[in-house]
């Protein structure tokens, strides 16, 4: 592990202007502290190796997702990170990342920039720029809901989706639905992959058919409930499963003003159980995601990523959620 001597040594000036422009002094010009970190996260210097004392602080990163209020998807798994790292003596502070700030600040200098020992990221697809920093990385960052292949300072945390799939597959063979079809969002990220292929991978298990139009996929929902949902309606479908709950509310509401009953003439499966599938038109039967348990998980990987412990994959069980809009196939 380099020290700020290595570093000084090799860009041939003191180790105080080192420090200093690690720690971000007003008088070390820009350009001189960009190249000094530069250098540092090169030579894989990292303050782990801080003097006793010094603050604590790890990084929440949050890009496409919300977390500001207790109905949001984040909100829970924000709040379980907190209570596991604050008392643990770190300060957690939340930050949404922007594309701007990735094209401009390789991630391991923006975390060393602003003294972060380790970050819980939430909400990043395979496009933002960030996410091929994370191949390389040398700073200890959990991710939700992403895999980094071969890098062991990054984990994953997340749900068992293979089991989360087969759960809502194998509910709806059980009540007689042998034409299953799902709706998804944009396969522009990982999670969203993973869970098409589960669908697929679910219904091969439970020996029903499958083709690829039993799937549709678009980046925005109202394109999902034009173009795809009557597409699989007049496939003679006579259950959905949806990728997450905004879309299956969707699907209910869409198929109730085409006039179908629901769940007598279509069942509808979410995904995540969000604090609305309770009180939807009828509440949504769908897998819950235990986002506190996720939250307080991505800390746990964090905390073993800082102590030397490589953690690769951390998932917790699936559990599904039966409420009124699932029920017997018409005959």
């Amino acid at each position: 592990m380099a020290t700020i001597q290595d570093i000084a040594d090799k860009m041939g000036i003191s180790k105080g202007t080192v420090s200093k422009a690690l720690n971000g002094a007003s008088d070390i010009s820009e350009t001189l502290q960009k190249s000094v970190l530069e250098t540092a996260v090169e030579m894989g210097y990292t303050k782990l190796r801080r003097q006793k004392g010094a603050a604590k602080k790890l990084c929440i990163l949050t890009k496409n997702i919300e977390y500001e209020e207790p109905h949001q998807f984040g909100y829970e798994i924000i709040l379980g990170f907190r209570q596991m790292a604050e008392p643990a003596g770190y300060m957690v502070e939340i930050v949404p990342v922007t594309d701007e700030l990735q094209k401009s600040t390789p991630y391991d200098v923006f975390m060393l920039q602003n003294n972060y020992l380790g970050a819980f990221g939430l909400g990043f697809s395979l496009t933002d720029s960030w996410m091929k920093d994370f191949q390389t990385s040398r700073t200890p960052t959990v991710l939700y809901d992403n895999y980094i292949i071969a890098n062991p300072n990054i984990a994953y945390v997340g749900i068992d989706n293979n089991e989360g799939m087969e759960l809502a597959v194998s509910h709806l063979k059980q009540l007689g639905h042998q034409k299953i079809g799902y709706l998804s969002s944009s396969l522009e990220s990982h999670i969203m992959q993973v869970r098409h292929k589960a669908f697929f991978r679910a219904l091969k298990q439970n020996g029903l058919k499958s083709a690829p139009t039993y799937a549709g996929s678009s980046y925005y929902i109202t394109q999902c409930m034009e173009k795809h949902l009557p597409r699989l309606l007049d496939m003679g479908m006579t259950a959905i499963i949806c990728s997450y709950d905004l879309i299956a509310n969707a699907a209910m509401i869409q198929c109730q003003q085409l006039g179908f009953h629901i769940p007598s003439d279509i069942s509808i499966i979410g995904f995540d159980d969000l604090p609305i599938c309770a009180y939807t038109s009828p509440p949504l039967t769908t897998i819950r995601q235990d986002r506190i348990q996720l939250g307080k998980s991505g800390y746990y990987a964090l905390d073993s990523l800082m102590n030397k412990i490589s953690i690769g994959t951390l998932l917790l069980h699936a559990q599904l959620i039966l409420r009124n809009s699932t029920g017997p196939v018409s005959k």
